[in-house]
């Protein structure tokens, strides 16, 4: 589960408790219930932190509650971009603070933030498809073009599985900067987040920005063809 605590004009979503914080639709509801919430509170210019409690960001996909039936992978991938679709539309800007390892769909919801900060003692940022033989969404492979420049880093997250540090994230233009330890890291997010608040920007303005700017992303996020079929991704995009 999550919390939201408001500071100011900063909003900061933790995933709380000490497990990998899998994305099964209980959690993934209550991110994205929280973001509605900042959405329909949010008056001013306003940023938003994404956080998280103990040894993970997110692990990505809870695969073995999912696994014993193909229905519940097709429900997980279709909330996860629902709530990616979210973040896009989101009127101010949003922050990843990533305290612990983001693997794949957790990797994931980490680059849907516009800035990502991470600890440079412990995690590392992973997608697992390669190693644990799953074929990586098209969706996923828009987005992250989007977040990395390079393509030799895009192919070594994709293509070698690499385990990527704080350090390295940001020297492969992964990442926006990396900090000592998890309090540093949130620190470091609010810093930047009233950097950005101070901007007085037309939150409005700031997303529309954003959805030009991941013109790509958006329509790939109708369908997700590891998991659906055509005529599923048909009627998912006609009630969009």
């Amino acid at each position: 589960m999550c919390t939201l605590e408001k500071r100011g004009d900063i909003y900061i979503l933790t995933l709380t408790g000490d497990d990998d914080h899998r994305l099964n639709p209980t959690l993934l509801d209550s991110i994205t219930a929280a973001v509605h919430r900042i959405r329909s509170e949010s008056t001013a210019p306003s940023a938003l932190i994404t956080t998280a409690h103990g040894k993970f960001f997110s692990n990505g996909y809870d695969l073995a509650w999912s696994q014993s039936d193909p229905q519940r992978h097709i429900l997980m991938s279709s909330k996860l971009r629902l709530l990616v679709r979210d973040l896009i539309s989101l009127p101010m800007p949003t922050i990843a603070a990533v305290t612990g390892h983001a693997s794949a769909g957790g990797f994931i919801l980490a680059q849907a933030h516009d800035y990502v900060l991470m600890r440079k003692d412990r995690g590392f940022l992973y997608m697992s498809e390669m190693d644990i033989k799953l074929v990586v969404p098209d969706w996923f492979v828009k987005l992250l073009k989007n977040r990395i420049g390079s393509a030799a880093a895009l192919r070594d997250v994709v293509l070698r599985a690499e385990k990527v540090t704080a350090e390295a994230a940001v020297a492969k233009g992964i990442i926006y900067s990396a900090h000592d330890g998890a309090a540093e890291t949130v620190e470091a997010a609010v810093r930047l987040a009233e950097e950005l608040v101070k901007r007085n920007w037309d939150g409005e303005v700031y997303g529309r920005n954003r959805k030009v700017l991941l013109g790509d992303v958006l329509p790939a996020l109708n369908f997700d063809e590891t998991v659906e079929d055509v005529s599923h991704a048909n009627l998912l995009s006609s009630r969009l």
